[in-house]
């Protein structure tokens, strides 16, 4: 449930770091701070969160570093990254990085909150919304577990992002049709995320599931149109 998410604001802002906790508390988060990369690391290794609130902009290790240090050592915890860069060459940075989600500064705390509420629904392990479960997805020698959001395969098991199983589920859900990036970033929830953001996804989640990511057999590329999800052995 969302309202019992514990979540942790990273952010080397003394006071916005204090507003923020107070904030997403009172919304009915649990709530854990960090000042820098350091101290998010350590309370990562001791702590299962269900969500990272994250700032750019901070001495040291940068936010964008330190995503791409989470995701390089299999941390698929959900990453919303808040910064006062919001220009589109940002946000795709952002999501290279591997985050689920970009706010730019200055932000209304309610569009925060129910950013964060959308990244915990998109997920979470739970029951698919439609009246037909999506069952697993085969991927040559790879199938997908929709509601884990994990990728089998004969190296082994490993979680997706958020991001790029929202992606995968949302191809999945109608695979073999073709789906414009809107129509992509919509399902995903994240309908303002851009055609970019949505490419950097598919190029990430490529180089999972495809035996030659520059010659994608499964999620193909339609010129002009968008992308195409096909399954099988």
């Amino acid at each position: 449930m969302t309202d019992a998410a514990h979540l942790l604001v990273v952010d080397d802002d003394a006071r916005l770091r204090t507003l923020l906790q107070r904030f997403l508390a009172e919304q009915g988060f649990r709530v854990s701070v960090a000042a820098d990369a350091a101290a998010a690391r350590a309370a990562l290794a001791s702590v299962e969160f269900d969500l990272v609130v994250m700032d750019v902009m901070m001495p040291g290790e940068t936010g964008l570093d330190l995503a791409e240090g989470l995701r390089r050592d299999g941390q698929d915890v959900p990453i919303l990254m808040l910064t006062a860069a919001g220009a589109p060459d940002d946000r795709v940075a952002g999501f290279e990085a591997g985050v689920d989600d970009y706010l730019a500064k200055p932000f209304d705390p309610r569009e925060l909150a129910l950013r964060i509420r959308t990244i915990l629904k998109r997920t979470a392990p739970a029951a698919p919304a439609g009246p037909i479960p999506l069952g697993p997805v085969q991927l040559g020698p790879r199938w997908f577990d929709p509601e884990r959001g994990e990728l089998h395969g004969p190296d082994g098991v490993s979680r997706l992002t958020g991001g790029e199983a929202g992606l995968l589920v949302a191809l999945a859900r109608r695979s073999g049709d073709v789906l414009s990036r809107e129509e992509i970033a919509a399902a995903m929830g994240t309908p303002d995320a851009g055609e970019r953001a949505v490419d950097v996804t598919v190029t990430r989640l490529r180089r999972k599931i495809e035996p030659d990511p520059r010659e994608p057999r499964f999620l193909q590329t339609v010129r002009h149109r968008g992308y195409v999800l096909r399954p099988g052995m």
